[in-house]
């Protein structure tokens, strides 16, 4: 029998050949994808920051954990580099990005259903629920979940903002102080000054600090996770605690022509990476909640609450056609997403301030 002898060198080039055989080999069998993910606002704020510090590596790594075979290639058109604010649906749905944040708070015609929680003030002031209960009922309410379609869109994860105050030129002490005041109040939280006398005038948090400074607004209804970033505080130095509740702002979504694209893989990877999302935006605004409000005190935000009397005698003055006129845009749907999401409140505990689900019960 004869036996066959190698010699190093022989050996060492055979085992070279098949390194570089393999690498060729899974070089050529990872496929890049290319993602084109964009905003209406900055990465500093705690929408975006979700998207760029979660939802991006989130996906990367899930990717990377099933095998390699799929490498996203992130192309980023964050600060209203593509849109501005009031483009966020559209953009989104005609492909102008893939993935983007949907600001649903400034589509009360075309996405009436996803604006609940400003048509039911006073219900909450925890966040990091809403975020979870949002989760719930986008992926599971069957009217949400086409709503989305509806738009070309996919919904992957909530987000939400802390509790609106009134961030002011001057101090509110009781609700007669609004009496005349042009407040900035975007979209559906302009129904939360009905009955107050003040006067809501649309925008964002990118316009705040312009609209104050310029005298076309006195103030705005807005949260500190919002107000800090853009140093708002600046030109509305007095902020008066009220309490209106945390809100569900809208989602980060993925275009529906272009998720049914990609390979199921990567589908299943932006839904797990959503949900993770999710989970670590509340956390993120809670942390950013209380070192908001630390900073902006540090550079002369003067804090006040309202008084108690005054803020039921708000709850209270707010008129029932607040929930009614949304209602009325939502049809059957809305009757049935109102219980699902006051059911939720109430399962987890919360007592909202305005039962505005009696009216469907």
């Amino acid at each position: 029998m004869k036996r066959i002898i190698h010699s190093r060198k022989t050996a060492g080039l055979s085992a070279l050949a098949l390194s570089a055989l393999m690498a060729g080999s899974t070089a050529a069998a990872t496929e890049t994808i290319r993602v084109e993910i964009g905003s209406s606002h900055p990465t500093q704020n705690i929408w975006v920051w979700a998207m760029q510090n979660v939802f991006q590596p989130e996906v990367d790594r899930i990717l990377e954990d099933n095998g390699g075979n799929y490498r996203i290639n992130w192309r980023e058109s964050y600060g209203g580099t593509l849109f501005d604010f009031g483009d966020t649906r559209t953009s989104l749905r005609d492909g102008i990005v893939d993935v983007g944040m949907v600001g649903t708070v400034w589509e009360g015609s075309d996405m009436p259903l996803q604006n609940v929680t400003y048509y039911t003030p006073f219900a909450t002031e925890d966040h990091e629920l809403l975020v979870q209960i949002f989760d719930e009922l986008n992926t599971e309410v069957g009217a949400l979940v086409d709503s989305w379609a509806s738009q070309n869109m996919v919904h992957l994860s909530s987000l939400i903002t802390d509790s609106y105050d009134i961030y002011a030129t001057s101090q509110v002490e009781s609700l007669d102080d609004l009496r005349n005041m042009r407040i900035n109040a975007p979209g559906s939280s302009a129904n939360w000054l009905s009955g107050t006398g003040a006067t809501p005038v649309d925008g964002a948090l990118t316009t705040y600090y312009t609209n104050i400074q310029t005298g076309v607004t006195e103030g705005a209804l807005s949260f500190a996770t919002g107000i800090e970033p853009t140093q708002v505080y600046e030109v509305a130095p007095e902020l008066t605690r009220v309490g209106i509740g945390a809100m569900y702002f809208g989602s980060v979504a993925v275009n529906k022509d272009f998720y049914e694209g990609l390979p199921e893989e990567v589908r299943e990877a932006f839904l797990e990476a959503g949900k993770e999302t999710s989970l670590r935006h509340g956390e993120y605004v809670t942390e950013q909640m209380d070192d908001a409000l630390e900073k902006m005190q540090n550079q002369g935000l003067n804090v006040s609450e309202l008084p108690e009397s005054e803020k039921e005698r708000w709850v209270e003055s707010l008129p029932e056609s607040i929930v009614e006129d949304w209602l009325d845009m939502g049809g059957d749907d809305a009757e049935d997403l109102l219980k699902a999401y006051f059911d939720l409140l109430r399962e987890h505990g919360e007592e909202p301030l305005r039962d505005w689900d009696a009216i469907v019960r």
